[in-house]
């Protein structure tokens, strides 16, 4: 009996690596995501840079990407004004009634906190993230670079390899990064499913990354 229960666990155990695998090495189609319908956007928003970056980026978007989902941490209330202001302003220049929401989950790492402490806030905004991330159900996630973006992100892809629902990653690195990855972009660009960086040595660094100029 123990040996058939053993059997089966590493049975499933290797299913679950080999779909961790094919999910990692499956290229998506750069039309894959056809701009003519709405995509469901999940925006990460860091904090002060990182924010004010991702509002400008999300400006050179066109209105299919509604409505929005902005996923910001519980403590950034700067971020959460930074948005309404940018969709009051998006709203009434462009008539734009695809609305948006803003939800907040707690944060993975405090500024000075310990590397330590931080891998249990980030276990805790992972069990935030899953709920968020099933319930809202976006077509995709943008981010840039923000701490707050990898249990979403990691979420993301958890369903993703269960089958439950399948959402594409964007991770834009952050303009200030010139030379090497933030650890974010570090983390995401094992698993992203675009990884667009702004300067164009980094591309050569790290060749899985999609280099189209300055976007912010």
């Amino acid at each position: 009996m123990f040996y058939v229960l053993f059997v089966v666990i590493l049975f499933l155990v290797l299913l679950l690596i080999l779909r961790t695998v094919y999910v990692l090495k499956k290229k998506r189609n750069q039309g894959s995501l056809d701009r003519r319908k709405s995509a469901k956007v999940m925006v990460v928003a860091g904090s002060g840079g990182h924010t004010s970056e991702m509002l400008r980026l999300m400006g050179s978007l066109s209105s299919c990407y509604q409505p929005r989902i902005y996923i910001v941490a519980e403590t950034d209330k700067m971020s959460e004004d930074k948005i309404n202001s940018f969709e009051k302003s998006k709203k009434k220049e462009d008539e734009d009634k695809s609305g948006f929401k803003i939800v907040k989950i707690p944060r993975s790492r405090e500024v000075r906190q310990s590397w330590l402490s931080s891998i249990f806030t980030t276990l805790n905004a992972l069990t935030f993230s899953f709920p968020v991330v099933l319930q809202e159900k976006p077509d995709l996630i943008l981010c840039n670079g923000p701490g707050t973006c990898i249990p979403i992100n990691v979420a993301a892809f958890v369903l993703k390899i269960f089958g439950v629902r399948d959402i594409t990653m964007v991770f834009v690195e952050s303009i200030c990064r010139v030379k090497t990855l933030s650890l974010s972009g570090k983390i995401m660009y094992c698993f992203a499913d675009y990884f667009i960086v702004q300067w164009q040595q980094l591309q050569i660094i790290f060749p899985k990354s999609i280099y189209l100029g300055r976007l912010v």
